[in-house]
């Protein structure tokens, strides 16, 4: 009779632990074992912390447990010291080494120092089917001879391997496998030398010699790949490719989304005229009840679902092709420049990437970074970085104040902004991260090896419901709960008058001389405040206090937007100054609730509230000068 253990009232009778190189699909195995939804990627660092879920096989319950992603157990790093002490502590326990096929020979190293620690091991040869398109040929047979291990062979995206993946698991871990050879690997030696350079010295030949026995390649395997990095990767094309394929994005999201925008707001348009009668002739609410809840809650729910959904059902999507194709590390390996010789990560331009969908998972994804010091510098900045909430204000202004005719060299104009408002972001992050280096976090930045995947065809589909289901819904669940009580707040202050005067408009007079200091007013400050819940009622609050109508509005088309603030004095340079105040201004609650979580420091989440409203307010004084100093002179 097995004995069945229990942790958190969930009864198991094995824990088998996943564990491999980053970038190998892991995590991809470990979502098919358990029914979770990990995030996957095709580049390295999406695993940093240990994830569990459970998983039945042949009446058996299995605990799995996905180890970080890491390429060698010398300690080095956060995701190594993880997945070394998981292996010493529970070394009686079955652990799946997950390795790529076509990176056989570099992650084998891992599977032999493993091996050293645990006589319970299996290897794992996963996307078998990228090796047959590569025409090589992998001997399972003498892999396991060698190692000393079961070996089988899968395919992350075929359910008959891992099929079997399940039967060898259970019969490793009922004891029904065979011993196999593996006398050629010195486990003794590397137990005791584990970290030395020469014992990476020994594991590195080791695993050379056995692929060289495993493994035959065709000459010509990584020709392909290899002339393409060429070019993705070079000085002189790479960026400009870059800036390419970012302004082709930001163009699709900017003109796929207007029309589902304007189909969700009539929409919700509706849905409030029926509310009014609802709330009005049936229920008999009193008027007081049915403006917080309709004019305020509602209307502030239905402008953040039908501004946001439609950018970020497309943005996501798009991001993710970039992510799956292998492109995205390549992004990185451009940036890695810039980032090393102003001392610090290059791991910091893949959270940056990160940030674009949402700065919250920005921070979160700053766990990669093995230094406190680089991750704190990580978090601190990534705010810098436009989020999915700030796109739509940003489409707007250069839609209506730049790029306002409609036709398609408009929409080229209005893209090569968007792409310029990102670069003046990324830029900004150097510096600051800079001299945040030099002087708060003072320091040396910790290297980190970046492997470039294989090219690999994104499954449209399976993207398509994944991001929905795991990125969108879940960024737009946040957002709208934060809008909600927004909402309320903002009606209650625009209809709540003292001495004569709402409270909205009293905070508007006094931050009107800031305001025209900066070249904005006091209506953009008090909407940048209110909006501090969520990004996207920034503009519908400005909307509101304009126009006194007590309730925030949405506008048919960019058109009447530009109408509505032409006539409240907006002029290029206000709408200049507005874009940089929105890239560069304090996170939304959000993001500011995930940084004290993430850096459990009240300091770090002060400073990260600070450092970009402090940038943004210069910029906009020196703007704003610039130009009156123009208008004085010209």
């Amino acid at each position: 009779m097995i004995k069945k253990a229990v942790i958190k009232d969930k009864a198991y009778d094995y824990e088998v632990a996943l564990a491999g190189c980053p970038n190998v699909g892991k995590t991809t195995i470990f979502n098919h074992l358990t029914g979770l939804r990990q995030h996957t990627g095709n580049w390295a660092g999406k695993t940093v912390e240990n994830a569990y879920g459970y998983h039945e096989h042949n009446a058996r319950v299995y605990r799995i447990v996905d180890l970080p992603g890491t390429y060698s157990l010398s300690g080095g790093s956060l995701e190594e010291l993880e997945a070394l002490n998981y292996i010493k502590e529970r070394s009686d326990k079955i652990v799946v080494i997950v390795t790529g096929a076509l990176s056989l020979e570099r992650n084998l190293s891992l599977a032999i120092q493993i091996s050293a620690f645990t006589d319970r091991a299996m290897l794992c040869v996963n996307m078998m089917d990228e090796a047959e398109r590569a025409n090589i040929k992998i001997n399972l047979n003498k892999l396991a001879l060698k190692l000393g291990m079961p070996v089988i062979a899968c395919s992350s995206r075929d359910k008959r391997t891992l099929y079997k993946l399940n039967e060898s698991i259970y019969r490793l871990c009922e004891g029904k496998q065979a011993r196999i050879g593996g006398l050629e690997i010195p486990k003794e030696y590397i137990r005791l030398n584990i970290g030395s350079e020469e014992c990476a010295e020994v594991v590195g030949a080791l695993a050379e010699k056995i692929a060289d026995h495993a493994v035959e390649k065709p000459e010509n395997a990584e020709y392909k790949r290899i002339r393409a990095d060429r070019i993705l990767t070079s000085r002189a094309v790479g960026i400009p490719i870059m800036l390419a394929l970012y302004g082709l994005l930001f163009w699709i999201t900017a003109a796929g989304a207007n029309y589902p925008s304007e189909l969700l707001g009539r929409l919700f348009e509706a849905g409030k005229d029926v509310l009014n009668v609802l709330c009005a002739d049936i229920l008999r609410a009193p008027p007081f009840l049915r403006g917080i809840l309709i004019d305020g809650v509602y209307t502030t729910l239905s402008w953040v679902v039908s501004v946001m959904l439609p950018p970020m059902a497309i943005f996501f999507p798009l991001f993710s092709i970039l992510e799956e194709s292998g492109y995205l590390p390549r992004i990185a390996f451009n940036l890695d420049g810039f980032f090393d010789k102003r001392n610090i990560s290059s791991k910091q331009c893949l959270t940056m990437s990160m940030g674009m969908g949402c700065n919250a998972c920005g921070v979160m994804g700053c766990r990669i970074i093995e230094s406190e010091r680089d991750r704190n510098i990580a978090v601190v900045t990534n705010n810098f970085i436009p989020c999915n909430g700030r796109l739509p204000a940003l489409f707007a202004m250069i839609t209506v104040f730049f790029a306002s005719g409609g036709k398609i060299l408009d929409s080229l104009t209005g893209a090569l902004m968007m792409v310029l408002v990102f670069s003046a972001a990324v830029t900004v992050t150097l510096i600051t991260s800079s001299v945040l280096a030099k002087t708060i976090f003072k320091g040396r930045s910790a290297g980190f090896t970046l492997e470039l995947p294989p090219y690999r065809r994104p499954d449209f589909f399976r993207i398509i419901i994944r991001t929905f289901v795991d990125k969108t819904m879940p960024v737009l669940g946040r957002a709208a709960a934060a809008a909600a009580p927004a909402g309320a707040v903002i009606w209650f202050m625009n209809n709540v008058t003292v001495n004569g005067s709402s409270i909205i408009s009293i905070c508007v007079g006094a931050l009107e001389p800031l305001g025209i200091a900066l070249g904005l007013d006091g209506v953009i400050l008090l909407a940048f405040v209110l909006g501090f819940p969520a990004n996207e009622t920034v503009i519908p609050i400005m909307l509101m206090a304009y126009l006194s109508t007590g309730v925030m509005i949405d506008y048919a088309s960019y058109r009447e937007l530009g109408a509505i603030l032409a006539a409240h004095g907006w002029t290029a340079v206000t709408a200049l100054c507005f874009m940089i105040m929105c890239v560069f201004h304090f996170p939304c609650a959000t993001t500011c609730v995930t940084i004290k979580k993430e850096t459990g420091s009240k300091r770090l989440t002060a400073i990260s509230i600070l450092l970009p409203t402090c940038i943004g307010a210069v910029l906009c004084f020196a703007v704003n000068g610039c130009f009156s100093l123009l208008h004085i002179f010209f």
